[in-house]
């Protein structure tokens, strides 16, 4: 028994999985040929897995990647796996893969959309990213400031957790602009995870989590740019360079300019469809890669100007001011991460990340004597970790760590209600947590965490989180999830857009800390097709509110009111998806979503405005024999729902609005070192007739720009070049 145990004990591969740019790839498989035993990379790239004693073959796979198998014939191994990308070389034309589908082997219930699929489409910024995603919404929050807010499980984006290289990032006072503060061309990769996720990241991911990689400065030297221009004229100019300073130190740096310029006003009300917008963006990355010492850094300064409202006067006005709208903003940003890896057999370390924020916003409505808001955010983040694998099977995680947001807020209002306004919002967090994973060959893995943090707020409280996967064979897995979250309000910081209305802001005293279990089902099977599968998806999720603040827009069709929830409050949420090879160079994706959002209001259980139930995705790509030319098109089909409820005595606008489509579509012309793209969005031309109500009176009473159910401008035309020149 002793010597089978402890051949047990030796039998332990480890690895690391990196793509050719040496950049960890994370959530890879890696199986041993002929069985189900396997597991998945971490945020790192490394592996760990038992070596069974009828396969010596290990087959490692990520999409978009040709799979690599090795043949493992010690018991106790160490390997470096460098992926290479799906392209090819045919008179000087590169070419890509940019295959989808939902991962067998990750425990969590995760989109990964990888750079060459961002490609698909021009994606100017994160907000741009999902059009082929049924997962996400992207919606505009109103109709004047361009303020765009996600949507995951029916529920609005201050529900989501938005994580920049695993780090929480863009909250509270960011988060109305956040999705156009994220170039597109700099992002590496991005990991949408749906219901709770691990306790590590913290106790505020309610419905899920949003994590962006940036490129990195340990990729391989380099230096790519792009430039974009629309039929909008919006211009955008991006540039990014890789640089090694010896054998560890590597540098990066990415700059971003747009401006938009373009005042269009397609329905003649006299205000801008969409704002002019100009931001300069800058980021400086270090890196010092050391065989068990890993350390990174980054500083980040973005400076924005967005200007809208109204151009002229319409003949029907019963204005005598033109009202503006005006939004200057500067964020600064920097983080370290420190690694040291003391025992590589036990993948065992220990970790220390630090970042900080500055978020500077002025902001005003109408006129700088009339509606101005201006907040000052800072935020500091620490966390200290150490992970380590007790054996082939058990594995732990324990940590550290401390929030502190400081908000200092200067508000000139016409608004009634205002008077709970804090000038000063301060809030400190410290946390600990601990999580266990038990993986059985990847066949069971069950992982369970608990965090304890203490808020200056609102005192301590406890996260629960529980996450199992059942893989009873290569093509077939189960996943189920179940966990707690919670979030503070912020509630101007978050929401000044409603200041673009004439209703009355109400900020009832004593708002509580929001607090909502999660409950999470998916399944994914996998049809062999020849040399391809046909991936198939379902998923089911609800979230139960025990704590909620309460946007209330029914009650008075003059005022917004935020108070907390009395009563039931919870979305259903259910997803099917198909993604399948049709035949050569051909892949099609289609997806339904069945979405029931109820919120109790004034005693009453009511379906929550501005919200869609149903919506369907349809994504094609196509690559020629050749790889030469690229063709994707997508079709959204948008459900229509329930407006805020309309004055009774005076009704200006509809109870419901319907549904409608939605066409982007791309081609691509590949060369070795760089690529030319022609696309549209918005193809079938479809806009909101009437996205300002009381347009002609905006310093009336009745003036409301934030009734806006979907997009505010019509088609959009845009070409673009992108150039890459890697040094070999």
């Amino acid at each position: 028994m002793l010597l089978l145990a402890a051949l047990h004990c030796q039998a332990q591969i480890t690895g690391t999985v990196k793509d050719e740019l040496d950049e960890p790839i994370f959530n890879a498989s890696v199986m041993w040929l002929g069985t189900t035993s396997g597991t998945v990379t971490d945020a790192d790239g490394h592996f760990k897995i038992e070596k069974p004693a009828k396969s010596n073959k290990l087959v490692i796979r990520f999409v978009g990647y040709f799979t690599d198998t090795l043949t493992i014939n010690s018991t106790k191994q160490d390997v470096t796996v460098k992926m290479r990308e799906m392209e090819y070389t045919l008179n000087n034309v590169v070419v890509r893969d940019t295959h989808i589908g939902k991962s067998q082997i990750s425990l969590f219930n995760t989109d990964q959309i990888s750079a060459a699929q961002l490609t698909r489409a021009a994606c100017c910024n994160l907000g741009e990213s999902f059009t082929s995603n049924a997962s996400v919404d992207v919606n505009y929050s109103d109709a004047a400031s361009g303020a765009k807010q996600i949507k995951l499980l029916g529920l609005s984006g201050t529900y989501v957790q938005m994580m920049t290289e695993n780090i929480p990032n863009y909250r509270g006072a960011a988060m109305p602009y956040a999705l156009g503060y994220i170039p597109g061309p700099w992002m590496q990769s991005i990991q949408v995870s749906k219901g709770t996720s691990s306790v590590k990241n913290g106790y505020e991911a309610i419905t899920g989590q949003i994590n962006v990689e940036f490129k990195k400065p340990q990729a391989e030297e380099s230096v790519n740019a792009n430039l974009y221009y629309s039929s909008k004229n919006k211009f955008e100019a991006n540039f990014d360079v890789n640089k090694y300073l010896g054998k560890r130190w590597k540098m990066g740096v990415l700059a971003h300019y747009e401006n938009y310029t373009k005042s269009d006003d397609m329905n003649h009300d006299g205000f801008q469809d969409m704002p002019k917008i100009e931001q300069y963006n800058f980021q400086n990355r270090w890196a010092w890669m050391g065989d068990n010492y890993v350390f990174q850094a980054s500083i980040k300064g973005m400076h924005e100007e967005r200007r809208s409202g109204q151009n002229t006067l319409p003949s029907s006005s019963l204005a005598q001011d033109l009202y503006k709208i005006g939004i200057n903003t500067n964020r600064y940003e920097a983080f370290t991460k420190n690694a040291y890896i003391f025992n590589k057999e036990k993948s065992s370390n220990v970790a220390l990340i630090l970042s900080g924020s500055l978020h500077n916003e002025d902001t005003y409505y109408g006129s700088k004597s009339y509606n101005k808001y201006d907040v000052d955010q800072s935020n500091v983040y620490a966390c200290l970790m150490f992970e380590t694998e007790m054996n082939s099977r058990n594995s732990i995680s324990v940590g550290l760590s401390a929030n502190y947001d400081h908000y200092k807020q200067d508000a000139l209002l016409q608004k009634a209600g205002i008077a709970n306004l804090n000038a000063i919002e301060k809030e400190f967090t410290p946390g600990a947590y601990a999580q266990y994973t038990y993986n059985l060959d990847d066949k069971l893995v069950l992982m369970g965490g608990l965090r304890y943090d203490h808020s200056s707020i609102y005192g301590s409280f406890v996260t629960p989180r529980a996450h199992i996967k059942w893989m009873p064979s290569s093509i077939f897995s189960l996943r189920g999830t179940v966990g707690k979250g919670y979030r503070t309000n912020h509630i101007m910081a978050e929401n000044h857009f409603y200041l673009a209305s004439s209703r009355n802001i109400i900020i009832d005293a004593n708002l509580q800390q929001e607090e909502a279990w999660n409950y999470g089902l998916s399944t994914v099977l996998d049809i062999p097709l020849g040399e391809r599968n046909l991936n198939l998806s379902a998923e089911y999720y609800y979230t139960n509110f025990e704590k909620q603040t309460v946007v209330d827009l029914d009650t008075d069709a003059h005022a917004v009111h935020f108070s907390n929830l009395d009563g039931h409050s919870y979305p259903h949420t259910f997803q099917v998806e198909a993604v399948c090879p049709l035949f050569t160079g051909f892949e099609l994706t289609a997806a339904y979503r069945l979405t029931d959002v109820r919120q109790t209001i004034n005693g009453k259980l009511s379906t929550r405005p501005l919200t869609p139930k149903n919506k369907g995705v349809f994504s094609a790509q196509y690559k020629t024999p050749l790889g030469i030319w690229q063709f994707d098109a997508t079709l959204q089909l948008n459900g229509g729902g329930r407006m805020p409820t309309p004055d009774a005595a005076n009704p200006l606008w509809e109870a419901r609005y319907k549904g409608y489509e939605q066409v982007s579509a791309q081609v691509t012309r590949w060369f070795r070192n760089f690529s030319i793209y022609i696309g549209g969005e918005n193809l079938t031309g479809f806009h909101q007739k009437n996205p300002f109500i009381a347009a002609n009176d905006p310093w009336g009473k009745n003036f409301d720009s934030t009734m806006c159910w979907g997009p505010v401008e019509g088609a959009m035309f845009y070409a673009g070049i992108r150039f890459n020149f890697i040094k070999y």
